[in-house]
């Protein structure tokens, strides 16, 4: 395997979105980075998927459902609680709602492969962002599920928020995960 193809796919490490913060990708390098996902396998080239920016001005109004959402939950969530989960969309200086599309003119694609081509163009946005020297990271959470989630995002009902993705600058490390070992998830038949 090329040298940089194997420390680009082995060095990329989950990053949590309170390690990631300023400077975020300039104009130039989102648009790289975006444009990675059109590499993704896309049987029946239906783009089965979307990403949604969440800017500066709109990350107050995805607070608020996250607030909410932890409220309707958990009507005993203290004041701290109910601030953190507000927080969590401030987090990091790039942020994205991966959305899966099932929508299509055909059956002969299954819910499960447009899935598939959504994951390889989230892990596709991720190298692309750690090539560039930025630290990426995936969250979801019960938020996404919310019909205020879905309803902040204008989300078809052939959509599904699949998880956020937070790309910026590391600001604090912490040990990579260990890998598995070949054995753990391969096997012959």
């Amino acid at each position: 395997m090329n040298e940089f193809a194997e420390k680009l796919i082995h060095g990329r490490v989950h990053v949590s979105p309170k390690r990631l913060g300023d400077p975020g990708p300039d104009a130039s390098q989102k648009n790289q980075i975006l444009l990675a996902a059109n590499a993704a396998p896309d049987h029946g080239r239906m783009m089965p998927w979307r990403f949604v920016e969440i800017g500066k001005g709109s990350r107050d109004a995805l607070g608020e459902v996250f607030h909410q959402c932890l409220f309707d939950r958990d009507q005993n969530a203290t004041h701290t609680q109910l601030q953190e989960a507000r927080e969590k969309a401030l987090r990091g200086p790039l942020l994205l709602l991966a959305v899966a599309n099932y929508a299509g003119d055909t059956n002969e694609i299954s819910k499960e492969e447009k899935l598939v081509s959504l994951g390889c163009a989230i892990q596709n946005i991720l190298l692309s962002a750690y090539a560039l020297g930025f630290g990426s990271g995936l969250s979801s959470g019960k938020a996404l599920q919310s019909p205020g989630l879905r309803n902040l995002f204008n989300l078809a009902i052939h959509e599904d928020p699949i998880c956020f993705i937070t790309i910026g600058t590391v600001t604090q490390n912490k040990p990579g995960r260990i890998r598995p070992s070949l054995s753990d998830y391969h096997s012959i038949f």
